[in-house]
């Protein structure tokens, strides 16, 4: 017994992508990468230092003030290239108003 549609499918090919996928599907694009960015900072032997000093602020002080910059850089790199268009840009439908309706309140 055979799937639906998969009667011509080659062996060991990958499988068609699904139709029909909601704007909450996950889509994988290469910028989603940038998020590991931040999370380098976290790998504290990498700076636990003192030196080099900048204003006098220690190294391990400042890389993790730069850190936070770079993280909101990141993640807003992220949401701008993934945000979803509107499907629509039809204007929503005007409501009805009390001037619209048939003064002997009967329905059209």
């Amino acid at each position: 017994m055979t799937r639906p549609g998969s009667e011509h499918a080659i062996p060991g090919s990958p499988r068609p992508p699904l139709r029909g996928r909601g704007s909450s599907a996950l889509i994988w694009r290469w910028w989603n990468l940038l998020l590991l960015l931040p999370l380098l900072m976290l790998v504290t032997p990498w700076f636990n230092f003192d030196k080099p000093r900048v204003f006098g602020l220690p190294f391990f002080y400042w890389y993790q003030l730069a850190f936070v910059f770079v993280g909101v850089a990141c993640v807003s790199t992220v949401y701008v290239m993934t945000r979803t268009r509107p499907a629509s840009t039809l204007p929503p439908p005007a409501a009805v108003t009390s001037d619209d309706r048939p003064a002997d309140g009967a329905t059209r």
